[in-house]
């Protein structure tokens, strides 16, 4: 047998995608939706990260950690994967606060104490930073570089 006939070959019909299960015939399996809402979170959160000139190799270790840390969690409510970029988004802003500080600063307050956005909702899909003490919605996750 040569290595075109090994079961375990990726380009033989029907052999599993790498890192994923295979649905039917050209439809993607539910790993592949999973994996495709942890890459959406990693995107966003570096997105709001790069616009507010945080997106150093620290920060991006911690988006790291936080993805993989919800890579599981999903794996364990695949119903859940709509809330992962609010979940990541608030697990990276808990692991700055620990090291850093607070992150990112409220753009609509300038004269009032600094404070952190919130995400909301916090358990849900549709998630947006949102200043706590105006209930003002400032951006969507992601989208703090577009904002006005």
């Amino acid at each position: 047998m040569d290595a075109h006939d090994s079961p375990n070959d990726p380009n033989q019909p029907g052999a599993p995608e790498p890192g994923g299960v295979p649905g039917p015939e050209g439809v993607p399996g539910p790993e592949d939706a999973l994996e495709a809402a942890l890459h959406t979170a990693r995107a966003l959160i570096l997105a709001d990260l790069t616009a507010r000139d945080a997106a150093g190799a620290d920060t991006v270790s911690l988006v790291e950690e936080a993805v993989a840390h919800r890579r599981w969690w999903v794996a364990q409510w695949p119903e859940g994967t709509a809330f992962v970029p609010g979940l990541v988004a608030q697990d990276v802003q808990d692991a700055l606060l620990e090291r850093y500080g607070r992150w990112p600063l409220c753009p609509l307050c300038p004269d009032a104490e600094p404070h952190a956005l919130d995400v909301e909702p916090e358990l849900g899909a549709d998630p947006h930073w949102v200043c706590s003490r105006s209930g003002t919605v400032v951006a969507p996750v992601g989208g703090l570089g577009t904002r006005a």
